[in-house]
């Protein structure tokens, strides 16, 4: 598949998503952070013939909303939803079918250094089936623990990241050598 001109793409997504805005009478605002291509890939699979997704620019998302404003000016409620990275999906058909759908297709996905952490992550008391020579790891982030039969035991329950704080590399690192997936 050939790439068109950057001019003619635009236009063709300018004239596809105001098509959409003006056809549909049900839209979703959908966030996809974390969410990886093969998993959208899906998504958009399980969606068809039920319901349209549409991603893109939010410059040019809100350029388009703008214009369609006149014909319909309850549009206007888009607009603050516009930030991050959105995108619309389009149906005439129920919503709890469409957000059913969409919830299928739901994967956990891992911790990452940097990330924003969407939900509060803590860290059960277990057995961590790991040798004594990680200790030092949990003692670096004050997690108290125990070697029981030659493997180490978390005590307490510690909450590790709180909701909106950036995720660190070692809390990273312990929850993939953990095997959570919080997010």
């Amino acid at each position: 598949m050939v790439k068109e001109n950057r001019r003619v793409w635009k236009a063709k997504y300018f004239e596809r998503l105001a098509e959409n805005l003006n056809e549909f009478d049900k839209c979703f605002v959908v966030g996809v952070d974390n969410v990886r291509s093969n998993q959208m890939q899906k998504i958009r699979i399980s969606l068809r013939g039920q319901a349209e997704l549409v991603m893109g620019k939010n410059t040019m998302m809100r350029k388009v909303i703008n214009g369609v404003l006149e014909s319909k000016p309850s549009l206007e409620k888009l607009l603050p939803h516009v930030v991050e990275n959105i995108g619309f999906v389009f149906t005439k058909g129920e919503l709890n079918d469409v957000r059913e759908a969409i919830e299928s297709n739901k994967v956990e996905a891992p911790a990452k250094a940097g990330q924003i952490a969407q939900c509060d992550v803590s860290i059960p008391k277990q057995n961590t089936g790991m040798g004594p020579e990680k200790t030092s790891f949990f003692q670096a982030l004050s997690i108290q623990t125990k070697i029981t039969k030659g493997t180490i035991e978390i005590l307490n329950d510690v909450p590790l990241i709180k909701r909106g704080d950036k995720v660190g590399a070692s809390e990273a690192t312990l929850l993939s050598m953990l095997g959570i997936y919080p997010f």
